[in-house]
């Protein structure tokens, strides 16, 4: 992965990231959603943030 980005112009490398970024997001909003499907969206959507900031984005604290 590291090649392709390293080939690509800066402009293109910015939206692969992106969309890196973006598919991330999806899928920690999807593990969410599945380990709490009663939440609402505001909840769902900081619980998100907050894994996405974190260096251990996975860990779950009670």
């Amino acid at each position: 992965m590291l090649a392709v980005l390293r080939s690509q112009t800066p402009g293109a490398r910015l939206a692969s990231l992106d969309a890196m970024w973006r598919s991330a997001v999806t899928l920690v909003r999807a593990g969410v959603k599945a380990q709490h499907p009663d939440w609402p969206e505001e909840l769902l959507a900081t619980e998100t943030a907050r894994r996405m900031a974190s260096r251990h984005g996975s860990e779950v604290h009670s």
